[in-house]
């Protein structure tokens, strides 16, 4: 875990910016007949041209490699990790997952959104708009004093009451010099327990839910993880840091 000192705090601010705007940018780009790959491209631009270094691209991960893009983009079962294509098509009635990172001066933030492609049934608008609130409550939780299973349970108490899905195997995390750091953030826990909640923390905190059961396969290309019951989900995610008694929502 890294304690942010001011100078830390100043950068993730600044990387924060920068990633909001590539996500613009790139939810823009999330239209019919438009590649994965076009909008990674997209993404890929704004952070480059902005300073920043696109912190997902040639990640490490043991057992998968190295991630070939800046973003992770995933459409409908597909929950994250999903490889941007030059032959992934987006289509009308789609739901398209956007997950991006950037570091800039030496501090990582990381950000994701779903957004419907066009008219979508009332059931897949409902769990973008529950799945977007869960992490809302989830950060109303990421105060001093409280603890990482304050966030999880408002996660997943709101995501349960509403009858989706709270995905066990993928947390959220701390972050600032590393993309991934100490601690980890499952979206479902209990009250008062888990590490404490202190200044200078910075935390990515990520409800994936789904339409259908929790559980998730890894697809053959060992990255791209989906719903083993192929039902629709969702992902949405905020860097948030810890400072002088307050919650920064950096990526907002």
């Amino acid at each position: 875990m890294h304690i942010l000192n001011q100078e830390d705090f100043d950068n993730i601010t600044a990387s924060g910016l920068i990633l909001k705007r590539a996500m613009q940018k790139g939810l823009a780009a999330i239209k019919p007949g438009v590649s994965t790959l076009e909008v990674d491209e997209v993404v890929d631009s704004e952070i480059v041209q902005s300073g920043a270094v696109p912190s997902f691209k040639n990640y490490y991960v043991g057992g998968s490699g190295y991630f070939p893009a800046a973003a992770c983009i995933c459409i409908n079962d597909e929950l994250v990790h999903g490889i941007p294509k030059k032959d992934r098509i987006i289509k009308e009635g789609d739901i398209v997952s956007l997950d991006i990172g950037a570091k800039y001066n030496g501090m990582c933030t990381d950000m994701a959104y779903t957004v419907a492609v066009g008219e979508v049934a009332p059931a897949t608008q409902r769990l973008l708009e529950v799945t977007k609130q869960s992490l809302d409550r989830g950060i109303s939780e990421a105060k001093i004093g409280n603890k990482i299973g304050d966030i999880g349970y408002a996660v997943q108490s709101f995501a349960e009451a509403n009858n989706l899905g709270v995905i066990r195997d993928l947390v959220g995390h701390g972050i600032g010099k590393q993309p991934h750091m100490a601690p980890q953030i499952p979206n479902y826990g209990m009250k008062n327990t888990g590490p404490r909640i202190v200044e200078g923390m910075a935390l990515a905190i990520e409800p994936m839910l789904s339409l259908g059961d929790y559980r998730v396969e890894v697809g053959p290309d060992n990255w791209t993880i989906t719903m083993a019951d192929k039902s629709l989900c969702a992902h949405f995610e905020h860097t948030v840091v810890i400072w002088q008694g307050e919650t920064h929502i950096v990526t907002d």
